[in-house]
């Protein structure tokens, strides 16, 4: 292996350099080795692997997509004890996979990306880390994600308060919250889980909610030692398991994306389980969305409902005016006591990266590229950034089914296009800006007549700026797998030697949108 090449006395080189120890960034390494190139590495900003699912720990994190499905299709793990896998679950099965893959000799602990520039004369990438390292790298795969950078409310008067705050990215679990006055900020997915675990040990708890979001029953139950076994030693009974869950979840795409109105029957459900569990009339009518199911992200709990209705907890609708240094202020002039500030409001969904972070063609920071929203062709290429491959990048996030899913297709188009390169002798790709605009026209056409732009609300899905989706994929699974099962060239431009003033970039004839959604 050869994981580091000196360049020069100053700059390592390697070939293929992979940002992010996640699912994707595992996902690359592991098909890069079982292709034969081992000339890279995986930088990871932390100490050990697992992306989301290492920095996401707060009590009662787990996944809201079946185990079965959310996991590798050729790494099956017959061992998960739950329907729904539990956060610590998820980071083991992430650390398995390393060792089963053997990645402990590519990976870089430590290795945050500070910023990646684009060298015009070189045609690579100079990359600086957090630890001081200087790498140029022919291609650069980000395995970042989107929901990696923590969003924090602009809350006057935050600096003031003088008791515990944190983000439910970054949860204090030194920190004891028994008998403490809390204040939650923000009802989304990740406050839905934890406000359960830690309503019966606080003294009070106030959530602040802006707007209420719909909940489903969750189907979950432990997996028996029986199945697992069955799993274990017959493996196609677990491929029929995921198979039927892949086709039950896949089926909710009809009406996301294709039959809005169908929404309306799914509704009733969520409206059933919510007077099931809430008989407090005035509760009840607080906790009632009045935008149309499916138009935010849809929630899966059975113990967030009972939780909101205990004595000792309060839902605050009023908006928040400033924080004080030992209470929240509303806008009806209240004060509400807080010990401890949690904030479960999200992350920088639709500016996933820093300003700064990347760096194309002629020095143009790819923030600047996306300042009228993310885009990219495919999710995965970006005009002006050659050799740059993003896993999870622009409208490839689903609502409907697992991410996992997507990740395996991009890495089996990247996989594609580094093994045409490396048969063509090409040193660099970028894709052509007429097809990366037509994809993403016909893409925007099609996302106004989801129920994400149809269903009367402003999501985290949509880009504050635009109002355009920048976020989701207006379609099915399998429909992703087949616009990405192959690399087409005529969709760039290629380079065959440094491009100098007598060496341009040569275009591939024949410009289309190969992978259109249509």
């Amino acid at each position: 292996m050869n994981a580091y090449s000196q360049q020069d006395s100053t700059r390592d080189s390697v070939d293929i350099a992979i940002i992010g120890s996640g699912f994707a960034g595992l996902c690359m390494a592991i098909k890069l080795k079982e292709a034969g190139q081992h000339d890279f590495f995986i930088a990871e900003q932390a100490d050990t692997l697992g992306g989301t699912w290492r920095d996401n720990h707060y009590p009662g994190c787990a996944c809201d997509v079946q185990s079965h499905v959310y996991s590798f299709s050729f790494a099956p793990n017959p061992d998960w004890t739950r329907q729904f896998a539990p956060q610590a679950e998820i980071r083991a099965y992430l650390e398995q996979c390393a060792q089963r893959y053997e990645l402990a000799s590519y990976l870089r602990f430590g290795m945050g990306l500070d910023q990646a520039v684009f060298d015009d004369a070189q045609q690579r990438w100079n990359l600086r880390f957090s630890n001081g390292r200087q790498v140029s790298a022919r291609v650069l795969v980000s395995g970042m994600g989107g929901l990696s950078r923590p969003a924090l409310p602009d809350i006057p008067g935050l600096d003031s308060f003088k008791g515990k705050r944190f983000h439910s990215q970054q949860w204090d679990h030194d920190y004891s919250l028994k008998g403490k006055r809390v204040a939650v900020i923000g009802t989304g997915a990740s406050a839905i889980q934890f406000v359960p675990q830690i309503a019966p040990h606080v003294a009070h708890l106030d959530l602040f909610q802006r707007t209420p979001p719909w909940i489903m029953p969750k189907r979950d139950r432990p997996i028996s030692r029986f199945e697992r076994w069955t799993f274990k030693y017959l493996p196609f009974t677990q491929r029929l398991v995921r198979g039927a869950f892949y086709l039950a979840l896949e089926s909710r795409v009809v009406g996301f994306a294709l039959h809005p109105k169908l929404m309306k029957v799914v509704q009733k459900i969520a409206v059933g389980h919510l007077h099931k569990q809430v008989t407090r009339p005035s509760l009840r009518k607080t906790l009632t969305p009045d935008y149309t199911i499916g138009c935010k992200r849809i929630l899966i709990s059975n113990d967030y409902y009972p939780a909101l209705s205990r004595s000792n907890v309060q839902v605050v609708t009023y908006n928040v005016v400033r924080i004080e240094a030992d209470g929240v202020i509303t806008a009806d002039g209240i004060k509400h006591p807080a010990d401890c500030l949690i904030f479960g409001t999200g992350f920088q969904a639709t500016d996933p990266l820093p300003r700064g972070c990347i760096i194309g063609r002629h020095g143009v920071d790819i923030m600047d590229t996306w300042r009228d929203g993310a885009h990219a062709y495919l999710g995965t290429t970006v005009p002006g950034y050659p050799n740059l491959f993003l896993i999870v990048g622009p409208n490839t996030g689903l609502g409907h089914n697992s991410m996992i899913l997507m990740i395996e297709a991009q890495v089996t188009y990247i996989l594609d296009a580094l093994q045409q390169m490396q048969r063509q002798r090409i040193d660099t790709i970028d894709v052509k800006p007429a097809v990366e605009s037509a994809y993403n026209l016909n893409l925007q056409e099609k996302l106004k007549r989801t129920i994400w732009s149809t269903g009367g609300c402003q999501s985290w899905y949509l880009d504050p700026r635009t109002g355009k989706n920048t976020t989701l994929w207006p379609g099915s699974t399998w429909r992703f797998k087949q616009v990405t099962r192959h690399f087409s060239l005529k969709d760039y431009v290629v380079s065959t030697a440094p491009a100098t003033a007598d060496s341009r970039p040569v275009s591939h004839p024949n410009t289309t949108a190969e992978g259109s959604l249509s």
